[in-house]
């Protein structure tokens, strides 16, 4: 048995569990967002921060890594893991993963993706979409187990750098997240 895993936030970075082999790509008709609410990795419930799902959105690409878990026992592991640490996303699908901009057949079909809903009855951490600045300050003021919201999102900038990829959307938040922390300690001096 084999299990293909997409990671498109801190996944990218820290997977957590036995792989076999890593591929950079993307999948087709989604795009990543911080509409996400942590309450118990990068935030709290009274102070949540925000993290990464994805919008559906035709024609938009989301870069990211396919992680392959290879044997039962593996696979088994990997799933228990990440149903405790995803468990804020309430939807999986299974998705076609390319590793090439121009290829038409996927590298991969069926990969597993945990996906956070805007629907609020299943998703009660669900914050959706806010200006830059809502966010900005949102996630400088957030922190949980995990550490910094913050942190989060300039490890997410820079993972994605690392593989080649400049989503505008984490670029310009983890910018205007560093000119607030700036101006912060502007006026602390």
């Amino acid at each position: 048995m084999v299990l293909w895993v997409f990671g498109y936030g801190s996944l990218i970075w820290k997977a957590g569990f036995h792989y076999d082999d890593r591929l950079v790509g993307f999948i087709k008709g989604y795009r990543r967002v911080f509409y996400q609410g942590s309450t118990d990795h990068r935030g709290t419930p009274e102070y949540p921060g925000r993290t990464v799902t994805l919008e559906s959105c035709d024609g938009e690409i989301c870069w990211g890594v396919a992680y392959k878990v290879s044997g039962e026992e593996n696979e088994q592991i990997a799933l228990n893991y990440l149903e405790v640490r995803e468990k804020q996303y309430d939807m999986k699908v299974y998705l076609d993963f390319f590793t090439e901009p121009a290829a038409t057949t996927p590298a991969v079909s069926g990969v597993l993706v945990y996906i956070a809903s805007p629907d609020k009855k299943l998703n009660k951490n669900y914050l959706g979409p806010a200006s830059m600045e809502e966010k900005a300050n949102q996630i400088i003021h957030a922190e949980g187990p995990s550490g910094p919201n913050r942190d989060y999102v300039f490890h997410l900038e820079k993972a994605l750098l690392e593989l080649g990829c400049e989503d505008k959307h984490v670029m310009e938040l983890a910018e205007t997240v560093r000119q607030k922390l700036s101006e912060r300690e502007l006026t602390k001096s």
